[in-house]
């Protein structure tokens, strides 16, 4: 206890998951640690779920995090806990009670949350899993940051879980930095990947913390799909991309800052990058996933900067047995640094991340599938789209085999307009739209991109659309034709293309 928790007037304050979870009332704002289900609280949320299975209790609370969490977004939401969840999610129970408009989901940037809080959100409540609590009160997480430094200034008490299975070696390795309120605000005074500005814990009163439980559970694993060869595919167009911006002299050999959205077509890149001409590379980012550690083990990386880790079980268990390998060259930032627009665009960063569908003008949806219905969330794919110095997304030609199109003539719902957009990526090919034109964009996407399937359809499409002149040209009838389609039929191909 005495190694977990520095400040003894805080020791009488231990109690157990079933107690802590008597002091969320209904109603609440309750703000949680974790993100992309690492660092994310375990023991209240379940201890929460199984009053309510047992006692029928009537409670609901307004959920907000960093990301999305691991085993407690599930047990909250099929309890019917969760009145309003906010800013991302990844959980199917969750999704489905969004999506049935049961929960009310406020989806953002992950970097405008802390700011939405700051500016007046109030948070009622901050559960903060830590590995320890200093002396002073400070909270030192465990394998993620997120938005538990905003929540613990703002919140009205604090509830710590302290997790016995993380090894105390995490100490040291995160960077708090929380800005003033605006206006007047400083620069963040971030010039460099490995730049250290804050401290090594979160700072709370002490007089906050109204109880500590204890757990030792482990982070949920990544569930990232392994890559198949056409995500290998796909990353191979874009080492290629960056061997020419080298050659070209737009980037050095050692590139820029890279980042990556979850996902598999990422790690491949990152998996692709230990065989590429490139060294002592640099990771500015919001998650690091496998790849970002098989590079350090192979010397390819130097440094590496985000806000949680997002591992495979034996990567989590080889990372965290071997902190004293890494932990020099890591750190976790709260996920407004990690994500702030004034940073990433100093740092020229290089971010790639994933969309549900594009179309021919290179508006990118990733959030909902139809126009409609939500999948998980924008996430920090657009804190990094808009500010990054190379912006890419990937996305496989077809979904559920072939029946649907991932390049349409209009997306039924835009994350990431056509300004946003450097590069686009799919198995068939690689389209850079720096530059430019709408018609021109057209044509290089139709080309590059579609799968042969739907090449002839978009062609015409595109060229009757484009008899009705405008710079941006569409039919507004047909636009959602190929979604119209597929609600009908379950397929987005025109019958006589079935068939044949």
């Amino acid at each position: 206890m005495e190694h977990r928790i520095h400040n003894p007037s805080l020791r009488s304050r231990i109690v157990s998951a079933d107690e802590a979870q008597k002091w969320i009332r209904d109603g609440m704002n309750v703000g949680v640690s974790g993100f992309t289900r690492s660092g994310d609280v375990k023991a209240i949320p379940r201890a929460l779920a199984e009053y309510k299975k047992k006692m029928g209790d009537t409670r609901r609370i307004n959920l907000y995090s960093g990301a999305s969490l691991g085993e407690a977004d599930s047990d909250l939401s099929s309890q019917h806990l969760v009145g309003r969840r906010g800013p991302y999610q990844s959980d199917r129970d969750t999704r489905g009670a969004i999506n049935r408009g049961e929960i009310q989901y406020i989806e953002q940037h992950l970097s405008h949350t802390a700011e939405w809080v700051r500016n007046g959100e109030p948070i009622d409540l901050a559960i903060i899993e830590a590995v320890a609590i200093t002396e002073d009160g400070g909270i030192v997480p465990t394998t993620s940051v997120g938005n538990s430094p905003i929540f613990v200034q703002q919140a009205e008490q604090v509830i710590v879980e302290i997790n016995m299975a993380m090894p105390e070696e995490l100490i040291g390795v995160h960077d708090i930095y929380i800005p003033e309120k605006r206006p007047g605000r400083s620069p963040i005074n971030i010039t460099r990947v490995d730049d250290r500005i804050g401290r090594a814990s979160i700072p709370c009163d002490p007089m906050k913390i109204v109880g500590i439980v204890f757990n030792d559970e482990p982070d949920s694993p990544s569930t990232i799909v392994p890559p198949d060869g056409e995500t290998e595919q796909m990353a191979g167009y874009i080492l290629e991309l960056l061997e020419h911006e080298v050659k070209q002299g737009r980037l050095s050999e050692r590139l820029a800052p890279l980042q990556s959205g979850v996902g598999s077509v990422a790690n491949a890149v990152f998996n692709g990058l230990e065989q590429a001409p490139f060294d002592q590379l640099e990771i500015y980012t919001e998650v690091m996933q496998d790849a970002v550690f098989h590079l350090f083990d192979s010397d390819k990386v130097s440094f590496a900067s985000g806000c949680s880790f997002t591992l495979s079980r034996e990567m989590r268990d080889h990372v965290l047995s071997n902190l004293s390998k890494y932990r020099d060259r890591i750190v976790l930032r709260p996920q407004e640094i990690s994500n702030h627009p004034e940073v990433i665009r100093r740092l020229g960063v290089i971010a790639i991340n994933a969309a549900l569908e594009v179309d021919i003008y290179g508006n990118v949806n990733s959030t909902h599938v139809s126009g409609s219905h939500i999948m998980n969330g924008i996430g920090g794919s657009g804190d990094f789209a808009r500010n990054a110095g190379l912006t890419i997304f990937v996305t496989k030609s077809t979904a559920k085999d072939g029946r649907i199109s991932s390049v349409v003539p209009f997306v039924p719902h835009v994350d990431h307009t056509e300004h946003d957009v450097d590069i686009l990526v799919t198995e068939q090919g690689i389209a850079d739209l720096r530059g430019l034109s709408p018609r021109e964009r057209a044509r290089v996407i139709i080309e590059n991109l579609a799968h042969p399937y739907y090449k002839d359809a978009l062609r015409d499409y595109f060229k009757r659309a484009s008899q009705g002149g405008g710079n941006t040209p569409h039919l507004l009838q047909e636009a959602f034709s190929w979604h119209n389609r597929y609600q009908e039929t379950g397929d987005m191909r025109q019958r006589e293309l079935v068939l044949l």
